[in-house]
């Protein structure tokens, strides 16, 4: 069974189980989080479809841990001019394991 959830507004296919990296979510470690908003849920072959979302559908998670992505580094130059700048930058993220779909 796996489902499609809006997320912190990104879309996610998850499953039980599953450990997914989130955008930084306001919630302390260990604590239990319910996303209701569930575009799509398959079960055993059978697709069920929201318009825009499932009612009474809902995903339970997990807060593991706060953490930074990987550095991103974005490098500019102006060609004949003799300037160039490298910025870096670190996703906040958050990962969650995935409890329950139902």
């Amino acid at each position: 069974m796996y489902a499609i959830v809006d997320i912190a507004g990104q879309q996610f296919k998850v499953e039980e189980g599953w450990k997914v990296f989130v955008n930084r979510l306001e919630i302390e470690e260990g604590e239990s989080i319910n996303f209701d908003k569930v575009l799509l849920k398959d079960q055993d072959g059978k697709v069920l479809v929201g318009k825009p979302y499932l009612e009474g559908a809902a995903v339970n998670a997990t807060v593991l841990k706060h953490l930074k992505g990987a550095k991103v580094l974005v490098f500019k130059k102006k060609k004949r001019k003799g300037t160039q700048k490298c910025n870096g930058h670190r996703q906040h993220l958050t990962q969650i394991r995935i409890n329950t779909i139902s």
